[in-house]
């Protein structure tokens, strides 16, 4: 194992951390707030462990092969979400590295749970820091799920690699051209999303810090209210707009605006397909029991099923209050999640549409036993590796949640609490069900061991499972 090899990259990124803290530093600075030492001093800590582990490894030969990339993601993820705790702890919040650490690792995987209250008398720092951290995880995820995972042959994902030495027809040659085009796309949503949402009523502050949660599907907010704080439709459908645009996978919208052919357009009509059907359903069930503006109803129908489906996690009212129906609804899109190669968490749709296809095609063997029916994404048919990592996915996906929940149980949370918080941390959604966690709590009530769960679990969730699970295997740390 060649240890150098993953700590070099590591610490550059912490350098590119640190020089992100300067941000929040200088807003609180102008704000006259005392947070802007705690953010400097961070930046400086984080900075000099970044430089110095840099210095003491480059010029060394290191290659980043398979069992060294699924080390990488690992630390990176742990060392990435205690720098973003670092500044939390030194501030002013007054609150345990634990909490610190909860909170930037659902910055960081784009979750969304949050352990603070009262967000509407906070510091700017602090605020713009937490939006931030779900910005730069953002365009981690879709980075980690384009081009690291499908190489890693991950839960199925191979099926959508862009660089892998048996996809005949690489769109870009070199990661180096895609990944302008990534960022160029992800700062173009940004700044889009921005100057609508000015445009919606929004002031520059909130428009910043929602822009930059919406578009990586992250949900915090500058408010306890989250998006309850805003009037009008208008900002609503940005945002519902944003947020699914943001859960398709990115390859597709940049092939989209370069008019190239269209590769994977069964995820994203399965997406909006979904979102289009129960948000038809919970306009139906409300406009039942309402008399409220049905424009009005429809709107909310449709951005809190966006909000969820994509993991986001925003809410503009208690959505739970709406009735047993929408609760069992909203629990079972908790699960979906987005599309593959997009800031979105969840199981994903393509591994939904590939386990439909894997049953239709074992219904079909079942009638005409002679015939061969593969089963198809799209036109082409899966192969047994790709059919086999979904189904692995599958198990260990189930598994963990239900693990995950049965510890929570452990340590005294009710059923309903436990089995949502499992999930919202596995999905990386945000907000559970119930008064705990729901739309309208916080994690906060959590024991310590529970949060410090949750956080594992947050990333075992955005690193697929099984890149994160493999590290406990015997055979990962033999030597070849």
């Amino acid at each position: 194992m060649d240890f150098r090899a993953v700590a070099l990259p590591i610490g550059k990124l912490l350098i590119v951390i640190a020089v992100f803290m300067l941000i929040p530093a200088s807003v609180d600075l102008m704000a006259r707030n005392s947070d802007w030492q705690a953010f400097l001093f961070s930046a400086a800590i984080i900075g000099c462990i970044g430089a110095l582990s840099t210095a003491a490894l480059s010029g060394r030969s290191g290659t980043l092969r398979r069992r060294e990339t699924f080390l990488f993601v690992n630390m990176a993820w742990l060392a990435f979400c205690t720098a973003g705790a670092v500044p939390l702890y030194a501030s002013g919040l007054h609150i345990s590295f634990t909490d610190a650490f909860f909170e930037s690792a659902s910055g960081l995987t784009t979750t969304g749970s949050t352990i603070l209250t009262g967000l509407d008398k906070l510091p700017p720092g602090i605020l713009l820091w937490r939006s931030l951290l779900q910005w730069i995880g953002g365009i981690g995820i879709v980075v980690i799920g384009i081009w690291l995972l499908p190489g890693l042959r991950v839960g199925g994902s191979q099926l959508f690699a862009i660089e892998s030495s048996e996809n005949t027809a690489k769109p870009y040659g070199r990661i180096e051209p895609f990944m302008m085009r990534l960022l160029t796309l992800y700062g173009t949503l940004t700044v889009t999303c921005i100057l609508l949402y000015i445009a919606c009523g929004m002031t520059l502050f909130q428009a910043i810090n929602h822009a930059m949660t919406t578009v990586s599907t992250g949900g915090y907010s500058t408010s306890d209210s989250s998006f309850g704080q805003f009037s009008g439709n208008a900002v609503f459908w940005v945002s519902s707009v944003f947020m699914l645009a943001s859960s398709v996978p990115f390859l597709f919208l940049i092939r989209l605006i370069e008019g190239r052919e269209l590769n994977d357009k069964q995820q994203v009509f399965w997406l909006l397909g979904i979102v289009a059907a129960a948000s038809a359903a919970i306009f139906l069930d409300q406009r039942w029991v309402q008399s409220d503006d049905p424009f009005h109803l429809l709107t909310m129908a449709v951005f809190h099923v966006a909000s969820v489906i994509t993991t986001t996690g925003y809410a503009a009212t208690d959505y739970l209050q709406w009735g047993p129906f929408i609760i069992a609804l909203f629990f079972l899109l908790t699960f979906l999640g987005g599309c593959s190669g997009s800031t979105s968490g969840g199981f994903k749709i393509f591994r939904i549409v590939l386990l439909l296809q894997f049953i239709l095609s074992l219904l079909r063997r079942m009638v005409f036993p002679h015939r061969i029916l593969a089963p198809r994404y799209g036109d082409k048919p899966i192969s047994p590796s790709v059919m086999e990592g979904v189904l692995v996915f599958g198990i260990l996906y189930a598994g963990t949640f239900a693990l995950f929940a049965m510890i929570y149980g452990f340590f005294g949370l009710d059923l309903p609490t436990a089995l949502s918080a499992s999930i919202t941390a596995l999905a990386n959604v945000g907000p559970g069900v119930g008064d705990i966690i729901g739309p309208s709590g916080t994690f906060k009530p959590m024991p310590d061991a529970v949060k410090w769960m949750l956080s594992i679990q947050m990333i075992l969730g955005r690193l697929e499972i099984i890149a994160g699970l493999i590290l406990i295997s015997p055979d990962f740390w033999l030597e070849d």
